[in-house]
């Protein structure tokens, strides 16, 4: 087991590096002059060297990806000098020296993912800090909806298969998979938010928190989570169903089932204690996947809903070109992912014995 995760670690720690090289390349190697692309049409050329200085875009593209790799790494090398590329110099991070050298120093410190380029220069941490945690709630939220709703809806179609209510599961189950997401999204708040707003009380657009009437604090409003987590959580909750069932009928055709039944337990008592455990396999594959994803595939949803989180600050990104907030927004993105996947491949272990962990 120590070896399996050890092992998880280090491919964990490669796929993060050629995550990063591919962000800083895709993102470095596209045409136009990112200093103009900041200064809009107001530049001149000695705002854009001003600019290209500051940000290190008059360096050569291969020392820019070292810095970069410096910038994002948790041990880095600092050098005693200021330079003229301000991310190498102090005032941009705190870190802890563990080696002094005679022009420099390697030290430990949080991952540096830059300053916004639209945002006065913002640390991109500080907005992923206050973006990051709304994404999560409302992934969260999604994702419970779906594994709830759709165990229930999956038992439900197993133990009625063939028969009505299982043919109608069915065919909900894929139209939920059908619908993209910004459409959903759509009907739901006009039709949820807008035409029954009087009975269901809820709002087209909102956020978890919003000010209060004095305008003095803010107020959770959870009513506001409702039609985007629902809205997202559609798609994976019609996996989910379909999932349970066809994991459901598999295993049913095992012979510890048999043995179940042959101990005179009933269909409920056999679903419950014993292939209902056995079957979550390919349901944990399928949310590990889509809880990551909603992370980044929440874009659309947050954007029409107006909810503060990450995926609305990468739209806004996009619209201002700024790089720093978008590479940042990927690579955390892009680590989560990695980081459900080596966790889900620990749970398998727990929930089915028989794997074995190479």
């Amino acid at each position: 087991m120590g070896y399996f995760i050890f092992r998880k670690i280090l491919n964990t720690l490669i796929t993060l590096f050629g995550v990063i090289t591919i962000v800083f390349f895709l993102f470095n190697v596209l045409p136009g002059d990112p200093a103009r692309m900041m200064l809009d049409q107001n530049e001149n050329e000695d705002q854009i060297f001003a600019v290209k200085k500051k940000y290190g875009f008059d360096q050569p593209l291969l020392k820019q990806y070292l810095f970069y790799l410096n910038d994002l790494s948790p041990f880095s090398y600092h050098s005693n000098e200021i330079s003229h590329y301000t991310s190498l110099s102090s005032g941009n991070y705190y870190y802890q020296k563990v080696f002094v050298f005679k022009n420099g120093c390697l030290a430990l410190k949080y991952p540096y993912l830059r300053r916004s380029f639209a945002k006065q220069d913002k640390r991109v941490s500080e907005i992923l800090k206050e973006t990051l945690p709304n994404t999560f709630v409302l992934a969260v939220a999604s994702i419970f909806i779906a594994i709830i709703f759709g165990i229930i809806l999956g038992v439900f179609s197993f133990i009625y298969k063939d028969q009505f209510i299982d043919r109608v599961i069915m065919v909900i189950s894929t139209i939920g998979m059908s619908l993209p997401s910004f459409f959903s999204a759509i009907i739901f708040a006009w039709f949820f938010g807008y035409i029954l707003h009087e009975y269901t009380g809820l709002n087209m657009t909102g956020n978890l928190y919003e000010l209060d009437d004095f305008g003095e604090g803010k107020v959770l409003k959870l009513r506001n989570l409702i039609l985007p987590a629902i809205v997202l959580g559609i798609r994976p909750l019609a996996v989910v169903s379909q999932l349970m069932r066809n994991s459901l009928i598999d295993v049913f055709s095992q012979e510890f089932i048999k043995t179940a039944f042959s101990k005179g337990l009933n269909k409920k008592e056999v679903i419950i204690n014993h292939a209902l455990k056995n079957s979550l396999s390919p349901v944990i594959t399928a949310i590990s996947g889509w809880f990551a994803s909603m992370l980044s595939g929440a874009v659309f949803v947050e954007y029409i809903f107006g909810w503060n989180g990450l995926g609305k600050e990468i739209v806004n990104a996009l619209n201002n070109l700024d790089l720093p907030v978008i590479m940042g927004s990927v690579l955390t993105i892009a680590t989560v992912f990695i980081i459900i996947n080596v966790f889900v491949d620990i749970l398998y272990k727990y929930l089915d014995p028989r794997i074995k962990l190479n």
